[in-house]
């Protein structure tokens, strides 16, 4: 195949593509991403001489040039998007042009270029909270956004849907855990924590750090959207999910112990975020079932090789970080 990857010089594009490209030797790639803050061409820079990998610097709103790309595409992963929920509570314009604005040109152009199959990535914000006794999200649970990140989101999925049962374009969609592992953002709660310790910084902690997540290794995601755009049926949405429920406090309680820091002198609580959700969690009994997908990498052992992973790469943390 030839994929197009949306923000693909971006955390999990950037993972994709990666992964992509070292397990299947005649699949191509073409990287679209506008390198924002969050994109980073050093993601990819493996692959530049690699007559497989094509690297466009450009917007997915941008019509004219979507549609010079598209033809010669054979399929879609849509990664691109703005995903930081305390920038888009500050600022919620640039949330709605990528999120919303970017994945209809996406699939404007994908209908008129003859209805490429596409996928499409998103997130379980988009189904809200869920409270310490609530069960886990699944296919089913209603979307029930409660920030701007989480509701342009929302409006995406609709669309992509949308597309699909009027325009019969061949769609599927994922909606992940928290992702984490190896060129993440360090904006993010596990990344920064990890190079805050290395600067000898502490790492904020919302309210009291009891909020719960539901974490996933990156290349488990990779390798479950590999799986959906190779043999997911046309249509379905796939919940992916790790498969387990720490704290906030817990996840920076184990990086400071990898760390061997003083926990003690590497917290700092702060004031919680404007509507900070509670938990999520996932349920992915159904890709497991379909396409025999179920996480491989533990918490623990994903925790260990991305904090080896931030020591080793001091450099490319260390370039990301000036620009905040």
């Amino acid at each position: 195949m030839k994929i197009l990857v949306t923000g693909g010089a971006g955390f999990i594009g950037s993972n994709f593509i990666n992964y992509v490209l070292e397990k299947y030797k005649e699949d191509s790639i073409v990287n679209l991403d506008l390198l924002t803050y969050a994109g980073n061409v050093a993601n990819c820079e493996k692959w530049e001489n690699d007559e497989r990998y094509l690297f466009i610097e450009g917007d997915i709103c941008d019509a004219e040039l979507v549609n010079r790309i598209m033809p010669e595409i054979d399929a879609v992963v849509h990664f691109a998007a703005e995903s930081h929920v305390d920038r888009s509570n500050e600022s919620t314009m640039p949330f709605v042009q990528t999120n919303v604005i970017g994945t209809l040109t996406l699939l404007d152009s994908a209908l008129k270029n003859g209805k490429k199959r596409f996928h499409h990535v998103s997130t379980d914000e988009v189904y809200g909270q869920l409270l310490p006794d609530e069960k886990a999200f699944t296919e089913d649970t209603r979307y029930k956004p409660r920030n701007p990140y989480s509701a342009s989101k929302a409006s995406s999925d609709h669309f992509v849907r949308a597309y699909h049962q009027t325009h019969g374009l061949p769609i599927t969609i994922s909606n992940c855990s928290n992702n984490y592992g190896f060129f993440h953002h360090p904006e993010k709660l596990i990344p920064l924590a990890i190079t805050n310790i290395l600067e000898g910084k502490k790492v904020p902690i919302y309210g009291k750090g009891n909020q719960i997540r539901d974490w996933l290794f990156v290349t488990d995601h990779c390798r479950a959207i590999d799986l959906i755009l190779r043999d997911g049926k046309i249509g379905e949405t796939y919940c992916v999910g790790g498969d387990n429920q720490p704290t906030n406090l817990e996840i920076v309680k184990t990086i400071i112990n990898l760390l061997d820091a003083d926990e003690e002198q590497s917290i700092e609580y702060v004031a919680d975020r404007l509507g900070h959700d509670f938990r999520y969690d996932i349920d992915y009994k159904k890709i497991n079932k379909e396409l025999n997908w179920s996480p491989s990498v533990t918490l623990e052992e994903g925790l260990r090789d991305t904090v080896n992973w931030y020591k080793e790469n001091e450099d490319w943390w260390k370039s990301v970080k000036e620009g905040f």
